[in-house]
């Protein structure tokens, strides 16, 4: 363990909070200088399995002003789906935010409408509450919960942006992981007592979430990167020349929606390792990807090895985590990706130009380093 670099990850994450609680996704690429909620809620565990609760604590708040904010969108989204009216890009709850809860309109082409966002801060409060044991968080922030499970509701199974902020013309099942574990997480939480029941009825969507991904997400006992929505006279269907996608990984660590011993599970990680994991190097996104020509991901690395650890494949984890640190950048900064090997060389410049060099440091990066080493750490002491 690189305990310089990990220590190093907490104080580059807590130096980038915004005294708002917002969490910048990276501080030094332009485009990268608002707060995902996505990024945000993996952060912010990241920060709770280190004991650095209150950050988190500010991060749940911030999401709770922010969200509350805009929260008169869900009832008039509410009333577009049942007269039939269309949905506009900014009629959506957002996927990024300026560090002070703004919506932000500086690129007219980005697509706002992604959820995964809104499952993913439901499920890291959950976590918070259970690493911390704040059950005062839940009642201070019981109408931005309520807004977004309202809004989980009616929007679940319409087409949306996946997690890269690609295909908004399909359904996701990692987006659709997120949803699950934020309806599963508060219905947990209602069971236990430590929040009273609410108006959605979180139990019940939670399993038929896990329906439709096991129904329409998965082909040959093996989760797909997408699914077809429902048309006018089809049902929805998995898309099979996509490949698989590293963010599948999340169906079963963290969302919980599969074991990781699900055979289901299993058939996915192998093609991700068979695809996905360069031997001795780290993990892409997917085979098809071209942004900045497609490198090996830190966050996904980690997250494999979050897997491994979990699993008790602590060889296979560790192997991981010394090729994250082995990735160190001037300063103990973790990029987004690294461009060693890259999938599409000819798509690499064209970014270059566009936006400049790869996001360093990235601290949704930062944040699955830490994961993976407090994930491998809590494996050695059971």
């Amino acid at each position: 363990m690189n305990w310089k670099l990990y220590s190093k990850s907490i104080e580059l994450i807590l130096k980038n909070q915004s005294v708002t609680g917002a969490y910048v996704a990276s501080p030094s690429f332009p485009t990268y200088q608002y707060c995902w909620l996505r990024d945000g809620s993996f952060i912010a565990h990241a920060m709770d399995t280190a004991g650095e609760f209150a950050s988190a604590e500010a991060f749940f708040r911030w999401v709770g002003r922010t969200i509350q904010k805009f929260s008169y969108k869900v009832e008039e989204i509410r009333q577009r789906l049942e007269t039939g009216q269309p949905i506009g890009k900014d009629d959506v709850l957002h996927t990024r935010f300026t560090l002070d809860g703004e919506e932000v309109y500086v690129d007219s082409t980005w697509g706002n409408f992604q959820i995964d966002g809104y499952g993913s801060w439901l499920w890291a409060l959950s976590e918070h509450v259970r690493l911390s044991g704040d059950n005062g968080l839940l009642k201070e922030l019981s109408e931005p919960i309520l807004t977004s499970l309202r809004y989980l509701e009616l929007v679940w199974k319409l087409p949306n942006y996946d997690c890269w902020e690609e295909h908004p013309e399909y359904l996701h099942p990692y987006s659709l992981a997120t949803v699950f574990a934020g309806f599963d997480s508060i219905a947990s939480l209602v069971k236990t007592g430590q929040m009273d029941a609410t108006p959605v009825v979180v139990e019940q969507l939670a399993q038929k979430v896990k329906e439709f991904i096991l129904e329409f997400g998965v082909y040959e006992d093996r989760l797909v990167k997408h699914i077809q929505p429902a048309g006018p006279n089809a049902s929805p269907e998995p898309v099979l020349d996509s490949g698989v996608d590293s963010s599948l990984l999340g169906l079963t660590i963290p969302y919980n929606v599969f074991s990781p011993h699900d055979p289901i599970i299993q058939n996915t990680i192998q093609t991700i390792e068979a695809d996905l994991h360069r031997p001795d190097g780290g993990v892409y996104r997917y085979l098809a990807d071209v942004y900045y020509g497609g490198g090996e991901w830190h966050l996904l690395t980690a997250w494999l090895g979050w897997y491994y650890a979990r699993i008790g494949k602590k060889e296979q984890a560790q192997a991981l985590l010394e090729w994250i640190e082995s990735k160190e950048e001037t300063g103990g900064f973790l990029s987004e990706q690294v461009s060693d090997h890259i999938l599409a060389p000819i798509h690499y410049e064209p970014w270059l130009k566009k936006w400049g060099p790869i996001a360093s440091p990235l601290l949704w990066s930062h944040a699955m380093y830490i994961i993976l080493i407090n994930s491998i750490q809590e494996d050695k002491t059971r």
